[in-house]
């Protein structure tokens, strides 16, 4: 990025009668220049918050499906199976390959299956910034994804009620065959999630009810799927 450097008053005796003003000025009332100084970066402030406020912002979303689950033990309900060996290394490539494409998570809300846990867990050792991330294990996402057309809406619900407007990505863990489901929906188009396979989608907006009132089903932008390498 170029940075354009303002140049300094060339007159010098701009610069001593700005000196000598402010000095006679601080002698006469010394907590003046202080109010002065304190009100307009004040105003500074309010008025860089208030524009950004009222900008669209970029918002990104990464529906991640969990990584490959093991049947080995076939007593275990399937929301208590684990994750395979195979799922252990897919979820550490995939972690590694959002980091690098710079799709790190500011907010992930997870289905609370152990493999998606897990998934997630494994994700966190080995992509520290992932730790930074406020988490929330959604229960109703393992039972909403095996429920036709529901997904995306609810999916909707629950971001915008955990997100703020200053939340630029957020992170959704899930099943199958919502997740499929709701990537579809959001973009348009027909998309396939293997286990460990992240959407990632774009749209815009002031805030994610906004985002998701101004794309609707069909409006966002699909960026890429991220899959184990």
């Amino acid at each position: 990025m170029n940075v354009a450097v303002m140049p300094c008053p060339s007159s010098s005796f701009y610069s001593f009668s700005s000196a000598y003003s402010r000095c006679q000025l601080s002698r006469r009332n010394p907590n003046r220049l202080l109010r002065r100084s304190l009100t307009l970066r004040s105003n500074e402030g309010e008025s860089a918050s208030d524009e950004s406020a009222s900008k669209s912002r970029t918002r990104h979303l990464i529906l991640l499906r969990h990584a490959e689950s093991s049947w080995d033990d076939r007593s275990l309900r399937d929301h208590d199976r684990p994750l395979s060996k195979a799922g252990q290394a897919d979820a550490i490539s995939v972690a590694r390959e959002l980091q690098k494409l710079g799709w790190v998570p500011e907010l992930i809300l997870s289905s609370d299956a152990v493999r998606t846990r897990q998934t997630l867990l494994i994700m966190q050792e080995q992509v520290k910034c992932f730790l930074d991330a406020e988490v929330h294990f959604i229960s109703s996402f393992y039972s909403v994804a095996a429920m036709d057309g529901q997904t995306a809406e609810h999916l909707q619900q629950i971001i915008c009620k955990f997100s703020r407007d200053e939340t630029l990505m957020v992170m959704c863990m899930g099943h199958n065959r919502g997740w499929e489901e709701a990537a579809s929906m959001f973009t348009g188009t027909s998309i396939e999630l293997k286990t460990c396979n992240a959407a990632l989608l774009e749209a815009t907006g002031k805030s994610w009810e906004e985002a998701f009132s101004f794309a609707g089903f069909g409006g966002w932008k699909l960026q890429g799927i991220v899959k184990p390498i």
